[in-house]
């Protein structure tokens, strides 16, 4: 019974985010490029999601190594869809790249057009990796961060997979840092049975970010490996 009031307290406040967002858009398209207001209002839609529960716990640490001055490449490990909500608890304005699956969720997909995130087609790799830069590179000289998950898809097992070079491909091509962060805990939001798990406890730590001159002067793969070993080490830490 609980899980169900859950589950409609979660669609009435989407109804009413996505209509403040849909408004948003329109009033302050002309001067807030960045769309900051369009991002609080998600920010707002996913801190509703995981305060709102009682009983879910929430560690975030690592918050002092971020400069909100600077866009990132954000990458973030993936165990479900929860963990689009859960970086929101990074205070950055940030734009997700995502594959168009997502894109057709009713409310959810909506959403992630209005706040101007990046859809792929991860059947087309050359043209979604031309995608990803252009219009990545266009939101950084927004002064916006991108975030991508770089294992592609969400991990079967719960361990970090193998990273691809989209999200490395970008931070050098946009001459930005890569900020690294690990998420452990939205696995587990839902039990199996699609009932609220009441004893959620969610885990983000923020790694320190990979700085520009590494990124420029690291080949990809050892940029790759370095990346994913910390936080590999971070997420045995995490589960710890």
């Amino acid at each position: 019974m609980l899980s169900i009031i859950f589950y409609i307290y979660t669609l009435i406040e989407l109804t009413f985010f996505f209509i403040l967002s849909v408004l948003a858009l329109i009033v302050c398209f002309p001067f807030d490029k960045p769309r900051r207001i369009i991002h609080e209002l998600s920010r707002c839609i996913c801190m509703f999601f995981w305060y709102v529960p009682p009983t879910w716990k929430r560690r975030i640490k690592g918050l002092e190594n971020i400069d909100k001055k600077k866009s990132y490449v954000i990458v973030i490990n993936h165990n479900s869809m929860a963990d689009i909500l859960a970086l929101y608890f990074v205070p950055l304005n940030f734009r997700w790249v995502s594959k168009r699956e997502v894109f057709r969720i009713p409310y959810i997909g909506q959403l992630l057009t209005i706040h101007g995130d990046i859809a792929i087609d991860r059947s087309r790799g050359a043209d979604s990796m031309r995608k990803v830069t252009e219009q990545g590179k266009m939101w950084v000289g927004r002064g916006v961060s991108i975030a991508m998950f770089p294992e592609g898809t969400r991990s079967k097992s719960g361990e970090i997979g193998r990273f691809k070079q989209g999200a490395f491909a970008l931070a050098k091509e946009a001459g930005v840092e890569i900020l690294p962060v690990v998420i452990h805990g939205t696995r587990d939001v839902l039990k199996k049975n699609y009932m609220v798990n009441w004893r959620n406890r969610l885990s983000i730590s923020v790694l320190p970010p990979v700085s520009v001159e590494d990124v420029q002067n690291t080949e990809t793969a050892e940029l790759i490996e370095r990346t994913r070993a910390a936080m590999c080490e971070e997420y045995e830490k995490i589960r710890k």
